[in-house]
């Protein structure tokens, strides 16, 4: 039986080493200027919505899938197997496979125990005439969904890399159809209630740090026992992830990667090109995560630009003026005391949202926890988020909770607790993302967390030095370590850079609310040859806001190779509080409106 093995890294040296060094993690678009151009790029459109809305007929790629298709399909119907076997799947748009590998790659065993059982699917090519194989693509997270994403908004992604492209993406292990599944809880109903027992944001009142600090030195304890009848959190790293990646790889046939990350997936991007530079043919990192903070827990920088995206309010409602933002003042200095004064209001006299037919079956509170966690959120997508933030603000103001709570609910469809499906971790599931999976990975990538509970609140302290915003809401990324005592056998730890076979491009907006821009130009640094695209637009990654420049350097770099200039920089389509509609009229143009519309599930869940 074929054996798989953790590939040494360049230079020769073993992924167990002890070291563990080698080891792991155009100008803008013109509109349409002719009657035929208009009507070429209005079919590529309609062709693209049929696309996502599964009624057509999708190109052949050389090697066929078996055709099993059911509307009631599902993923435990494939038989896993130890090489690539494509079925077609979710109403025959797509190929899907079960791919069975090691869960530990540097001691790899036969033991079905001992496996991890991979949900890959991919979305082929339709223009087979110059076919240039596949684009793999990883959403975010850690935790978030490769298949979903892929169902949800794939054709899209494939309209800007090149229709001549396969996209290809894959639930990495522990989340979602891959199995098993990091689950903390062993019902959803627990899950549920542990969350409805959220102390709020750390610095809400005296002494909710240590409430906080308690709650997650419980949950760490709590998810490390229900999974202790298997191994996988000490398989969860991003170096056992990007292994993964390498045989998904090998398994299409293919020796070189063209891949394109988001957010985390710029971690994961970045950990194989620095585990196996030999093995990049191009790489899109988007939304650029540090390397050296993800793995070192210096996680204080990351919130560098955040208050950029919130003076980018200020900015943008007062240039709205009192008729494009409900939250106007006569200056953007007055919009940002304006917005201080209600946080202070509200602190002392949450609001309550009273039981109506139209709105929650039960008297709901407004508090300052939950208006913080909603201005951070607001910072991830400006373009889609902040004229309705105006517009809750406001009517904060007036004492009326009823907009905030229809936008969370808008933003958030959770089902009733007793209506929740249990699904047990052995058995695939589809979910846009795992939220019990971003601790578990977040915490085998980086040094065991050992601060006391004061060496907490002094970090705290120093986000909040860092942005006044969004600081304290954010200490969650370090809260989420604390009291975890099962450490990765594989973790890697730099360094955090190499000669890939073609140069990376980075794209990064110039105010990123976490990941900043100077992270690109970090990471930039350790790839000789590799390039920064400055979007200059806010939020986070370049999908927040759509523009057809950035969109064209992308097509551009995935169809020849082609990088900018360096310095090259793109302008958004549109700004905040502006009409986006009527903005966009060739097939990049509106591909990139569409991607800025969706939700990438990149930022914490807001609650109510």
């Amino acid at each position: 039986m074929t054996q798989h093995y953790a590939l040494p890294a360049k230079g020769g040296q073993d992924a167990s080493s002890p070291l563990l060094g080698r080891a792991w993690s155009i100008p803008r678009w013109q509109f349409c200027k002719t009657v035929t151009t208009t009507a070429v790029g209005l079919l590529a459109l309609l062709f693209l919505v049929c696309q996502l809305n599964g009624m057509c007929i999708i190109g052949r790629v050389p090697d066929k899938p078996q055709r099993t298709v059911r509307k009631d399909w599902k993923w435990s119907e494939i038989e896993p197997s130890r090489s690539l076997r494509w079925h077609r799947c979710y109403d025959d748009m797509y190929d899907c496979a079960r791919l069975d590998v090691p869960m530990d790659w540097l001691n790899p065993s036969d033991d079905e125990h001992e496996r991890v059982v991979l949900a890959v699917i991919r979305l082929r090519a339709t223009e087979l005439d110059d076919y240039k194989g596949p684009i793999f693509f990883n959403p975010g997270g850690p935790g978030g969904s490769g298949v979903y994403a892929l169902t949800d908004r794939g054709a899209l992604l494939q309209a800007i890399a090149g229709k001549n492209h396969d996209i290809i993406s894959f639930d990495p292990r522990g989340i979602g159809a891959s199995v098993p599944r990091v689950e903390c809880w062993d019902s959803p109903e627990k899950s549920r209630l542990w969350a409805l027992q959220d102390v709020g944001v750390v610095s809400t009142h005296p002494g909710v740090i240590y409430d906080a600090y308690a709650r997650a030195t419980a949950f760490s304890e709590a998810c490390e026992w229900n999974m202790n009848g298997s191994d996988l959190l000490s398989h969860i790293s991003t170096a056992s992830h990007a292994r993964d990646l390498l045989e998904i790889l090998h398994q299409t046939g293919q020796e070189k990667l063209k891949y394109w990350g988001f957010s985390y997936g710029t971690i994961l991007g970045g950990v194989f090109a620095a585990m196996y530079p030999d093995k990049v043919e191009r790489l899109v990192s988007d939304g650029n995560v540090d390397y050296r903070e993800w793995h070192w827990q210096t996680y204080i920088n990351f919130l560098h630009d955040t208050d950029k995206v919130m003076e980018a309010f200020y900015k943008y409602c007062h240039k709205a003026g009192p008729s494009g933002c409900d939250f106007y003042a006569s200056t953007p200095a007055a919009i940002e005391e304006r917005l201080a004064s209600l946080l202070t209001r509200i602190r002392e006299h949450p609001i309550i949202v009273s039981a109506t037919q139209s709105g929650p079956d039960m008297p709901q509170l407004i508090t300052w926890s939950h208006l913080k966690r909603l201005i951070s959120a607001a910072l991830y997508r400006p373009i889609s988020m902040f004229k309705n933030f105006a517009n809750v603000l406001k009517a904060l103001e007036d004492g009326d909770g009823v907009p905030f709570y229809q936008l969370i609910k808008s933003e958030n469809s959770t089902p009733p607790i007793c209506s929740i499906e249990a699904i047990p971790p052995n058995v695939p599931r589809l979910e846009e993302s795992n939220a019990d999976a971003f601790p578990a990975i977040l915490c085998a990538d980086a040094p065991p967390m050992e601060d006391t509970v004061d060496d907490f609140a002094a970090f705290v302290e120093k986000l909040m030095q860092v942005s006044s915003a969004a600081g304290d809401v954010n200490a969650l990324f370090r809260l989420a370590c604390i009291g975890r005592k099962v450490r990765p056998k594989w973790r890697y730890n730099g360094p955090f850079g190499g000669n890939t076979s073609h140069p990376i491009l980075y794209v990064a907006n110039i105010a990123d609310n976490v990941s900043p821009l100077i992270s690109a130009r970090n990471n930039s640094e350790g790839f000789p040859g590799s390039v920064v695209l400055i979007q200059n637009s806010y939020g986070h990654t370049s999908l927040s806001a759509a523009s057809s420049c950035t969109a064209g350097y992308i097509k551009s770099y995935f169809q020849n190779g082609t990088l900018p200039d360096p310095g090259t920089s793109c302008e958004p389509d549109y700004y905040p509080f502006e009409e986006t509609s009527s903005k966009f009229g060739d097939e990049l143009s509106m591909v990139s409106h569409e991607l800025s519309k969706m939700k990438w599930n990149l930022e914490p869940m807001l609650t109510i």
